[in-house]
């Protein structure tokens, strides 16, 4: 039998540093969309003010890169699909998303193999928040 302890797991969330870089690459992702014509569809899914998404998707984060679980404190599971369906979400959107985000994460996040692994599972992610049939490409 091997009594030696087994090293603690270093989540994601310390890797970026923490509630502060994780606040960072929320504000960054918002400030990109707000600003890039090219996320322009994505903008305009967002409403007027993005004071509460970026609120609750820097409450996601923390939970979901293995920090605090303040997200699932305050509103129960986050049911991701279901929360976004009044929200028009197909290939295009779900891309979009995917752009700001990885341009965010690779001003914010230093570490190349972090960025990488966030930058696959948040693909998964987004394009499975898909709740709309794409379009039909033109022929």
């Amino acid at each position: 039998m091997n009594t030696e302890e087994k090293p603690a797991q270093t989540s994601a969330f310390e890797v970026i540093g923490g509630e502060a870089r994780v606040k960072a690459l929320v504000e960054r992702f918002y400030d990109l969309m707000d600003l890039e014509p090219g996320y322009k569809e994505l903008r305009a899914a967002h409403g007027s003010d993005l004071a509460d998404a970026r609120q609750k998707l820097f409450w996601f984060l923390c939970g979901w890169l293995g920090g605090p679980q303040l997200y699932a404190e305050k509103f129960g599971h986050p049911r991701l699909r279901a929360r976004h369906l009044p929200f028009a979400i197909a290939s295009e959107e779900a891309g979009q998303w995917m752009l700001c985000m990885r341009e965010a994460m690779a001003e914010v996040i230093d570490d190349a193999d972090l960025r990488a692994a966030l930058d696959k599972a948040l693909n998964d992610l987004a394009y499975h928040m898909r709740n709309r049939d794409d379009p039909p490409a033109n022929t």
